[in-house]
Order: structure tokens, then C-alpha cells, then sequence
């Protein structure tokens, strides 16, 4: 029976605006992003990290496999570089290709690995594998590291969600099999933050009060009646999306707040606002935001006017503007800065100017918190076409960045099924990496 059957149309306008917020607007099954308490019973305890130098992390995925060749690992004089050149860094003897003139006068505020390599050089597996540590199975979702990263260390933000994935694939394993109070907020467009929060005009406050006090009268009865898991999440989430669309924080996700010259500073494309956005999310406390740059699958004309130069550009942009922010602002101190992809791309130039997927060897990035700084880690051979030193898989790269955070790396959590991960799987920390 519906227990909400005689009450007038008007009083339930609201919730299912609060509903549509949450499903709609916030993406299906966000609302639960807004509380913890569901993830700790699933634990049965409360979770707890070892405090680590780095509390936030801003997590870059450059989705489509992005040629190592031509950005980070150049390999000049060699028959494989292409038509990509190289410039120097801050740092004498280090190279970077010349797309990347920001990044390379940040050369000392990031850690460069040239060794990352995996087993597969399918897109969708491969993305999950950087994200997870884990080959995808059928049996099972594995988590992010922003779920993760709430489970193991606990909530921090008491209004704003503790994580948030901007532009991200449809194909994201988001929380996975953790409990869906962990589900990362997505955000699909940085330029419009959240949408539909406001209510209606014609809702003055007190009114809003008083319909939300009956609402809460009819639902006591039920849920003393039926004490069930699920039906006292739903209560947890749905009192903080009321209080989320009522908290001042919300501003946070509005760009408009920010100055016409610094959106400018950072690009006016979705990447570069993308990064602005996770800039004032982690000011505002949020744990983790990830933001997706895709179009790095160049198998044609690699060297054409809105390939390479443009991808790579927007990218050392907005990661150099947002190294620079955090620094001035104070926050690199505490905040960890990840940008990944999947796999690299063939040192062969193919018949159509391009590079095929090429997972034997590519480069990663490390900043900020927690991290040594100013240094390459491992190596490519010759032709940059597989790891010559210090070889570095999706889980040990994984490894590195929990222990960054201070997250545990051997506490295991039992997924539906019974069995047991850990945020890194397997994976190893690379001590040299880690300050």
C-alpha cells in the first residue's frame, strides 16, 4: 500500500523534487554520495585510515591511451619520435615533447613515470584496470579510488558529497561493490555545475517547512514499523540532499564565481573548466574529484590541427594552471594531483600519421602531497616501445598513490559475493616515489 496515498498533490512536490534532484540531476543513485553511515554498517565498523600527507586527491584521466612518445617520454633522434619535438624542463637532461611548455617549467613539481605498462590494450579494460587494479570480471564491480577513499578514511565534508567525477565515461565502475552511500557525484558539464537545485518560486520557505514536517510525520510511523537496512539510508540520505539544497557550499560548484581571466588561464573547454571546478571542490573539503579529458585515441593524422597539438595543449594548460593555483593558494601541500590513461600508443607512425594502442609501455604523473617531486621514475628503451628499467603496473602505480593518502593498504573489504580486496589489490607502493 502506498503510504503516501490521501496526501494533497502539493505536498509531495517537493520531496520528488529532492528526489529528482538526487536521481535526475545528480545522476541515478547519487543521493546516497550524501551520507556514510550505510558504508560503515556495510563494514560493520567505522572505517579509519592512517592519516597521510596527502588528505585530497584530484585524480586526471586522459582517456583513449595517450602517446607517451609525444608528451612526457620523447625520445629525440630516434626513428619512432614522429614529428613531435623535443623541449627542455626545469630540471637539466629532462625532456618533455613541445605541447608541453606549462608542465615543463613545473618540472619540479611532479614526478614523471615512464615505466607504467599492462597485459591489455582494449580501451574499456584498460580504464578499468587504472582505476580499480583489478581486471574487470563478471562476477563483481570493483570501486574507484574516491569510494575508497570514503570507505577506508571516513567522511569529511558534512554538506558537499566526498567525491565527484566530472565528464567521466558511462563505462566508470564508480563505487563498485562498496556500499552505494559512496557513489561519486557526477558532474557532466563544468560550466553547469549542478542543475535543478533551486525550488520552485511559488514554494516560499515556510511553507517548504511545513510540508516536509507532515511528510516526516507519515514516515516516523513507517519506518519504526519496519526497521530495515535500506529504509534508514534512505531516511539518512534523503534529510542531507534536503540540507544539501539549502547549504551555502553549493556555491562551490558554480564557476561563475570565478573571474573571467582565471576560466581563461585555465581554457574555456570542458577540461580546463573541469580542472577549475576540482580546484574549488577541493577548497571546499571534498576528498577526491576526477576529471576526464577523452579524444586521446589518435590512430590518424596524429599531427593534425585538432589532434595532438590541441589535446596535448589543452592538457598542460590546465594541469599547469591548476599545479600553480594549489601551490599559491597553500593546498598542494595536502592535495595529491594524478594524471593517468589506459595504455600509450606505438612508437611506429602507421600509413595514416597516426599511433595504434600500445600497452608494452607508457607514462604516468605524480604531484603535490605526499610525492618526491622533480624526478622521472623508470624508463622506456631506446625506441620507447617497452619498459628498459623499474617496470610499474596499474596496481603497484595504485599502491603508490593509496599510500600517498595514508589509506591502508592490507585492510581487506569483503564485497557482496564474500570476497576480499584491497584498494590496491596486490599492488606495491614505490618507495622511491613517495616523500
Amino acid at each position: 500500500m502506498d503510504r503516501h496515498v490521501g496526501l494533497p498533490k502539493d505536498v509531495l512536490s517537493r520531496r520528488r523534487l529532492i528526489e529528482h534532484v538526487a536521481r535526475a540531476s545528480l545522476g541515478v543513485g547519487v543521493l546516497p554520495t550524501l551520507g556514510i553511515a550505510g558504508a560503515r554498517r556495510s563494514l560493520g565498523q567505522d572505517p579509519g585510515g592512517t592519516p597521510g600527507k596527502a588528505q585530497r586527491l584530484i585524480y586526471l584521466f586522459m582517456s583513449g591511451g595517450m602517446t607517451h612518445l609525444d608528451t612526457f617520454d620523447v625520445k629525440p633522434g630516434a626513428e619512432t619520435q614522429g614529428q613531435t619535438t623535443a623541449i627542455s624542463t626545469s630540471e637539466a637532461g629532462v625532456r618533455f615533447g613541445e605541447y608541453l611548455p606549462t608542465l615543463a617549467e613545473n618540472f619540479d613539481k611532479i614526478a614523471v613515470v615512464r615505466s607504467m605498462n599492462t597485459q591489455t590494450a582494449d580501451h574499456e579494460a584498460g580504464e578499468y584496470l587504472m582505476r580499480t587494479s583489478y581486471d574487470a570480471i563478471a562476477t563483481e564491480r570493483h570501486p574507484s579510488i574516491g569510494p575508497w577513499m570514503q570507505t577506508l578514511k571516513g567522511r569529511r565534508n558534512k554538506s558537499l558529497p566526498d567525491s565527484v567525477v566530472i565528464s567521466a565515461p558511462a563505462r566508470h565502475p564508480l563505487a563498485g561493490f562498496l556500499d552505494p552511500s559512496c557513489t561519486p557525484l557526477p558532474i557532466g558539464d563544468p560550466n553547469k555545475g549542478l542543475e535543478n537545485t533551486t525550488a520552485p518560486g511559488y514554494l516560499a520557505e515556510e511553507s517548504f517547512e511545513r510540508r516536509l514536517a507532515l511528510i516526516n510525520a507519515f514516515d516516523r510511523s513507517f519506518n519504526e514499523k519496519y526497521r530495515l537496512r535500506a529504509i534508514r539510508d534512505y531516511s539518512d540520505f534523503y534529510d542531507e540532499a534536503v540540507a544539501l539544497l539549502s547549504s551555502e557550499e553549493l556555491r562551490a560548484f558554480d564557476l561563475n564565481e570565478e573571474s573571467d581571466g582565471d576560466r581563461d588561464r585555465y581554457g574555456r573547454d570542458s577540461f580546463g573548466q573541469g580542472c577549475m571546478l576540482a580546484r574549488r571542490l577541493v577548497e571546499n573539503d571534498v576528498q577526491c574529484v576526477e576529471v576526464t579529458l577523452g579524444g586521446w585515441d589518435m590512430h590518424n593524422t596524429l599531427w593534425g590541427e585538432s589532434a595532438l597539438p590541441e589535446r596535448a595543449g589543452m592538457m598542460d594548460r590546465a594541469v599547469g594552471t591548476l599545479l600553480n593555483d594549489l601551490e599559491q593558494r597553500g593546498l598542494l601541500a595536502d592535495t595529491l594531483v594524478v594524471l593517468a590513461t589506459e595504455f600509450g600508443r606505438s612508437p611506429q607512425v602507421n600509413y595514416n600519421a597516426g599511433r595504434d594502442h600500445h600497452p608494452a609501455v607508457f607514462s604516468s604523473l605524480l604531484a603535490g602531497a605526499g610525492i618526491r617531486c622533480g624526478q622521472v621514475y623508470g624508463k622506456s628503451d631506446a625506441k620507447g616501445h617497452s619498459v628498459d628499467e623499474n617496470g610499474v603496473s596499474a596496481a603497484d602505480f595504485n599502491a603508490t598513490i593509496a599510500a600517498a593518502l595514508g589509506l591502508p593498504l592490507d585492510q581487506e573489504v569483503h564485497s557482496p559475493t564474500g570476497r576480499p580486496f584491497k584498494v590496491a589489490g596486490d599492488g606495491k607502493p614505490i618507495a622511491a616515489l613517495l616523500s
